[in-house]
């Protein structure tokens, strides 16, 4: 007759082959991306609240959670040129519940404007996708005698000292797109960094400052009302808030970079993960009424997936590189 022991270890094996088939039937149909996610997701915006980046980050963040299931949060850490923001990302744990919104000036200048990087543009992070295209207006003071770029051109020519023009700080597209003036027209350009915004559009209507490549969201208002007068946009085609704005390359200057937008995670998440988020990028991105939102406010709305746009900051980083080093920018 078989002892105790003996009868516990036949029950354990038995009960173990028993529950064999129960566990192969769970992982076969257990999610790729595990119980991801199962709470809140942080979605780090490095610009500041009201800005262009705030905008996308919160028409994507809102789809982002209804299709997910969970909270996504927009976090604004402004500061830094975006880098106190993406330092946050880069230093996340790679779990899926931190994202951040990828920038032209994080992902692919900044290395060449600042001295220290906290962080490493191309091994800190996991590309997601590309959003949207922004391209910049070009406005200036109403004070100013110019009715187009071939005449502001002229006008800055003659004042014998540097003109002042504004962006939201060194790096963003509005000081690369100036950066990139400066070397095609020959005008002297003094940048002006600002941290606010609103006082920067101030300061131009106001004629403080000369020039502004401002997103068009962030001026179209005042713009329309006459506070200020747009005199060019940037990008390959015309916008629709401005249909009878001609570009800059259409008046004789080849400048077509615009601002950019993007997500991103902290280099180690998941495959799975990363895929789904992919997924889900690309089906908010080319949804008609995400589309209908942006182009509104004066964006291109532009879906691409993770390895293409891998690439497209490579490339991005480098053709900036040359601008950056031409004007000798740099910022300590």
């Amino acid at each position: 007759m078989p002892t105790l022991p003996t009868l516990s270890r036949r029950a354990a094996l038995l009960g173990l082959t028993a529950a064999l088939p129960l566990a192969g039937a769970r992982a076969q149909t257990a999610s790729p991306t595990g119980d991801w996610p199962s709470r809140p997701i942080r979605w780090v915006n490095p610009g500041p609240a009201g800005g262009a980046g705030d905008v996308i980050s919160r028409l994507v963040a809102d789809r982002l959670q209804g299709r997910l299931g969970q909270p996504v949060v927009v976090d604004n850490r402004p500061g830094a040129g975006t880098n106190i923001g993406m330092t946050q990302v880069a230093r996340a744990a790679p779990d899926g519940y931190t994202v951040g919104l990828a920038t032209i000036a994080a992902n692919a200048a900044n290395k060449w404007l600042y001295r220290n990087m906290p962080f490493d543009p191309e091994k800190d992070f996991a590309a997601v996708g590309l959003i949207a295209l922004v391209p910049n207006i070009v406005v200036i003071p109403p004070a100013v005698p110019a009715r187009n770029l071939q005449e502001f051109i002229t006008w800055a020519k003659a004042q014998g000292r540097p003109i002042n023009f504004g962006s939201v700080g060194a790096g963003s597209s509005q000081h690369l797109a100036g950066s990139q003036f400066q070397i095609i027209t020959g005008v002297p350009l003094q940048h002006l960094p600002y941290t606010n915004s609103g006082q920067m559009n101030s300061d131009l209507i106001e004629g403080r400052i000369d020039l502004l490549f401002q997103s068009i969201s962030a001026v179209a208002q005042m713009a329309q009302a006459g506070r200020m007068r747009p005199i060019a946009v940037s990008g390959t085609a015309r916008v629709s808030a401005f249909p009878d704005l001609p570009t800059m390359q259409e008046q004789g200057i080849d400048i077509t970079s615009t601002g950019w937008f993007g997500l991103c995670t902290p280099a180690g998440v998941p495959e799975p993960i990363l895929a789904r988020l992919d997924d889900e990028l690309q089906a908010i991105v080319q949804d008609p009424a995400f589309i209908e939102r942006v182009t509104t406010g004066g964006a291109i709305p532009r879906a691409m997936g993770r390895a293409a746009f891998t690439t497209w900051m490579a490339e991005e980083s480098a053709k900036w590189r040359v601008v950056i080093e031409a004007v000798g920018a740099r910022v300590d």
